[in-house]
């Protein structure tokens, strides 16, 4: 079956239920396989670690309906569990002409999704500020769209006995299962900045916190009820992805400052015949040797400014290799990286690599939201007037852009212009704010498989 956790808003506590339910299940034995509506990489990193398998973003928007079909079919089959966390609101998307379906509002919402793959939906419902109230919330999510079955609800933050008996009283009419009930949990934390939450690898005390979790969710849920609902859905069994065999390498930069990498554009690269070398720019002196292409995904590069300035031996290999014509590719963090320095929230400047002749500042605005890029030249990963899809979200910006720039950036929802991003100099350099999934477009890391393996031809 699997089952969609959603909320009635953002900030409602559907990670923490995700996660609380994922480290319950994970005691109770078996492997458990989860899943994320939209372009976010923080809350896959705790699905992740806590289940111990790669989570998958579903999202329409940076791939297809057909290739989230298609993601979810691969990769629930093998677990016995599966559990997918929604994103914002249940029916918070962006507006969609899709072809033959006319216009959708929704589209790319939780609710899009548990309608494209048919799934019930367990709706969580902040009930800290409510009692009676509940009652009408719940009502408006069950029968606002007939396409979506509501399981039950979730109860998060209730404060005593005598909230939750109120709570209750006031559903009774509506005859919905109350599937689990969370009260308002102060031992409990995860730290945010201003991004989101902390990333997994710089918690220290993050098993402590699952283990809470796990006995939180050993009580707090209607498990009778549940496991049912989360046993994963039987799909025709489908042969495994194949692998060509290894023909070049490429640098994966991957540590506290570079984690943002959907794992699907991992896999892609390996199908395609790369070998993945991780490397640490914060730790190591140089990238690894004998390498034919480097990555670089986003992350927090100036939270660790000072330590990725204070490595010059790194900075200057990766220069050195970029100016010999090393492709690569930099999103968001790792354009960044690229940049002469990051100055940070409180005006400090740290000198980066120095490729790309700007600087990355930190200031207040975020940047956020789905784009539709058009590129304006050929470049290391696409063709000149192609169109690509993408999601930018950060907090800095560049002092001066490039003279030529990669793409021309609509807004996706609207289409308004939101200018020129992006630098292809040098030519083997694909570096921008915008994040790009490949899952419904493998021309991508073909064109870039096929960059590398000319490097490699012209180094024999």
């Amino acid at each position: 079956m699997a089952l969609v956790i959603a909320g009635e808003r953002s900030g409602v506590g559907k990670t923490t239920v995700t996660l609380t339910l994922l480290a319950s299940l994970r005691r109770r034995g078996g492997q458990v396989q989860s899943f994320k509506v939209g372009p976010d990489y923080i809350d896959p990193m705790f699905h992740q670690y806590v289940t111990g398998l790669a989570c998958r973003n579903l999202d329409p928007v940076l791939t297809s309906e057909n290739y989230i079909q298609q993601c979810f079919a691969r990769h629930s089959q093998a677990s016995d569990y599966t559990l997918v966390e929604g994103v914002m609101g249940l029916f918070d998307g962006v507006s969609s002409f899709a072809k033959d379906k006319g216009q959708i509002t929704d589209f790319a919402s939780t609710a899009h999704i548990a309608r494209s793959l048919d799934l019930p939906v367990v709706l969580v419902i902040d009930c800290s500020r409510l009692s009676g109230s509940v009652a009408a919330i719940a009502h408006g999510y069950c029968s606002f769209d007939p396409k979506i079955k509501i399981a039950g609800l979730v109860l998060n933050r209730v404060g005593s006995d005598r909230h939750l008996s109120l709570l209750k009283d006031a559903l009774q009419s509506l005859q919905l299962p109350i599937l689990g009930v969370l009260r308002r949990q102060d031992n409990i934390t995860i730290p945010d900045r201003h991004l989101g939450l902390v990333p997994t690898a710089e918690l220290s005390e993050l098993d402590a916190v699952i283990e809470r979790l796990a006995d939180l969710g050993d009580t707090c849920f209607d498990w009778q009820s549940l496991l049912p609902l989360l046993k994963s859905p039987s799909f025709p069994p489908s042969p495994p992805p194949s692998f060509a065999p290894a023909c070049i390498k490429i640098g994966v930069a991957c540590d506290r400052a570079f984690n943002f990498y959907y794992q699907d554009n991992l896999d892609l690269l390996q199908q395609l015949g790369a070998e993945l070398v991780f490397w640490s720019p914060l730790e190591d002196s140089e990238p690894p040797q004998n390498i034919q292409g480097m990555y670089f995904g986003g992350g927090f590069p100036e939270v660790f400014a000072q330590q990725l300035a204070a490595n010059t031996s790194a900075r200057q290999a990766v220069k050195t290799a970029i100016l010999q014509g090393m492709p690569t590719i930099a999103e968001c963090g790792g354009l960044m990286y690229l940049c002469a320095e990051i100055i940070d929230f409180e005006d400090k400047s740290y000198p980066m690599v120095g490729i790309i002749p700007t600087s990355a500042c930190m200031g207040g605005r975020l940047t956020l939201g789905y784009r539709r890029a058009v590129a304006l030249q050929d470049s290391l990963l696409v063709n000149a007037g192609t169109n690509v899809y993408g999601h930018e979200f950060h907090r800095s910006s560049l002092s001066a852009n490039s003279p030529q720039p990669l793409f021309e950036t609509y807004r996706y929802d609207c289409e308004e212009n939101m200018g020129y991003e992006g630098w292809n100099f040098p030519v083997n350099l694909h570096a921008s704010y915008v994040h790009l999934h490949w899952g419904a477009s493998v021309e991508i890391p073909q064109r870039f498989i096929q960059q590398c393996l000319e490097k490699l031809l012209s180094l024999e």
